[in-house]
């Protein structure tokens, strides 16, 4: 018999069957995607796959209620924990006047929905590393109990706003979590030609903060890592960075071609340790997930996606004069 891991998590059966649950929906809502896109329905998909057990795994390890999230732009699964549905991520891929992100403005991605506490972001990367800081410097100031979560890809932390965000937040012991989402490439950059250090978490030392590298595929894994940042964050102790170390399974994007920078029998071998595979095993083997309760889930998925999709494919888009909202001021 599978030792019980969860249990000892302190998680109830229900609790990560309603993460797996949220992994799956994201890895279908993505699928779909790349099949609208390939259809010319919609212009472009910037993927989640192989890296939803981090994004679940970390998101549900914080309180939903009251802490904010930074997300980058593959965190289908952060934001569907937060709050987010499967519709408003299709409108934003129909770039439709409904989009809660952007109304339409920003491509796929660029997260950002205030009332669930997702921080907006934008296209360069890394910039929302000094936004998360900055919310965690105001949960400080105004003396308030919430910690705030920022992800990025390991190519992001070799910008210069990992460097001043986590250097601030270490000097004034701000409740920021930094998790890193190694997925092995930077677009088409294997990890040995982005680092010189062995590990992401080997830079925490220099911040002055703790550092933890785990397994990106195992949600329980990512789980307590996040949870113990948020309890060190929430007593005063400071920022974390966690690298959760896992494999992007799709090109970079709809408009990349991995195939002339890593080899098929690579991304293959990847797709054996899929949590989407691994975490559906360990909730077969303890009982909690069962066969007619995963055809229940998929029938759910289908439902759901399909009723999203045909909602944003039919829904207007936003008026042409609607582009220059928000980039004037207006007068008074």
């Amino acid at each position: 018999m599978t030792e019980n891991r969860h249990q000892k998590l302190g998680l109830s059966d229900e609790e990560v069957l309603d993460m797996y649950r949220t992994m799956l929906l994201a890895r279908r809502i993505d699928e779909r995607m790349w099949l609208l896109n390939r259809s010319g329905k919609i212009p472009f998909v910037i993927s989640c796959q192989g890296q939803e057990a981090a994004q679940v795994g970390a998101s549900y390890a914080l309180d939903r209620e009251q802490d904010y999230v930074a997300p980058y732009y593959r965190d289908m699964g952060v934001v569907l924990s937060f709050g987010m549905t499967a519709k408003d991520l299709m409108l934003s891929g129909f770039a439709k006047a409904e989009d809660p992100n952007s109304g339409g403005r920003q491509m796929p991605g660029h997260f950002g929905q205030k009332s669930n506490r997702i921080i907006t972001g934008s296209s360069p990367v890394t910039t929302q590393v000094p936004h998360a800081v900055g919310f965690a410097l105001a949960a400080k100031m105004e003396k308030k109990n919430f910690v705030s979560l920022v992800t990025l890809g390991e190519g992001s932390s070799n910008q210069g706003d990992f460097h001043e965000g986590l250097n601030f937040a270490g000097v004034h012991k701000l409740p920021v979590i930094v998790m890193v989402e190694n997925n092995k490439y930077a677009i088409s950059v294997p990890l040995e030609k982005q680092l010189a250090c062995e590990k992401v978490s080997d830079r925490a030392v220099g911040y002055g903060m703790p550092g933890y590298t785990v397994d990106g595929n195992d949600p329980l894994a990512v789980y307590e890592a996040v949870k113990g940042a948020a309890d060190r964050a929430r007593s005063g102790e400071g920022p974390t960075l966690i690298e959760t170390v896992s494999y992007r399974l799709t090109p970079h994007s709809s408009d990349d071609d991995d195939r002339t920078y890593r080899e098929r029998e690579e991304v293959e071998e990847a797709k054996k340790k899929d949590a989407l595979v691994t975490f559906k095993a360990y909730l077969q083997e303890v009982g909690v997930l069962t066969e007619e309760k995963d055809k229940e889930l998929e029938e759910e998925m289908k439902s759901l996606i399909n009723e999203a999709t045909d909602y944003a494919e039919e829904a207007p888009y936003a008026e042409a004069e609607s582009a220059l909202k928000y980039v004037y001021a207006e007068d008074e």
